[in-house]
């Protein structure tokens, strides 16, 4: 039976640009492409992945922190875009592309061999997605900027083994910062961003025996920090042996592999 080899790992996650890598066997997937294209190549690089590698980019929203780079990189590498039809007319800064796909969430496809399960989430975007990969017995997914965890979320994040999830600040950092009210109000709106508490519950209607990795994602550097995220959202995690990871904007994160169903990791220098 051929080695299976799944591997997923964080590029950059932040206000200031994001984008996923993730690879099933020969098929490697960007989620996002939200730092520049020269950027997310030197950090494919840092992880020992070749740019030249990659089979897809998949955008989840038009914001400018998620397709800053996917442009370049499908007109580069020649690699087909997927993207919601209202979210690609949303996007401004993608200029031309040879190869689209488009997605509606709520309806499952195939790439290679995986399925894709593109869902909506709340968020102030046209056509925000969360995403679900399920490959044999291996399900990972993904759910950033998002105000709340709706029922819909909840249903399509059941029995993942990795989960990639906003905690984007912690409410009293937020409400005692400097952000004018409108902004903090937007933020911890139904269309804006989790606080750590509110990705924590999640996390606890979340927890299965297949669940070996969370990564949390989007902090904002104002408004949280790592060891508070970490902190709250072990609060929920009933003394489960689940590894947590922190994704931030400066470099790639732990890179987690999967393999014959044992999971180990790598950590980027």
């Amino acid at each position: 039976m051929k080695n299976k080899s799944i591997r997923v790992c964080p590029l950059a996650s932040g206000s200031k640009g994001n984008s996923l890598f993730v690879s099933f066997d020969d098929t490697c997937i960007l989620v996002d492409a939200g730092l520049s294209g020269v950027e997310i190549e030197r950090r494919l690089e840092s992880i020992d992945v070749d740019p030249g590698c990659l089979s897809a980019i998949i955008i989840t929203h038009e914001h400018t922190d998620h397709i800053r780079g996917a442009g370049v990189l499908s007109r580069r590498y020649n690699l087909p875009v997927h993207i919601s039809p209202k979210t690609y007319e949303a996007c401004s800064g993608l200029g031309k592309i040879d190869n689209l796909c488009f997605f509606e969430c709520g309806k499952p496809f195939l790439m290679d061999q995986i399925l894709v399960s593109p869902f909506s989430i709340s968020h102030d975007a046209v056509d925000p997605a969360g995403i679900t990969f399920e490959y044999e017995t291996y399900k990972i997914g993904i759910a950033t900027d998002l105000g709340i965890a709706t029922h819909l979320v909840k249903t399509h994040l059941k029995d993942c083994c990795v989960l990639y999830l906003e905690s984007n600040h912690d409410l009293q950092m937020l409400m005692n910062g400097s952000y004018p009210w409108h902004l903090k109000q937007r933020i911890k709106g139904r269309t804006g961003h989790l606080s750590n508490m509110d990705t924590g519950e999640l996390l606890a209607e979340l927890l299965t025996d297949r669940l070996q990795h969370v990564i949390l994602a989007h902090l904002s550097e104002e408004n949280n920090c790592p060891q508070k995220a970490v902190a709250e959202i072990s609060k929920y995690l009933n003394g489960s042996n689940i590894s947590v990871h922190v994704a931030g904007p400066q470099k790639a994160g732990a890179l987690i592999r999967l393999s014959n169903r044992v999971i180990s990791e790598q950590f980027s220098e």
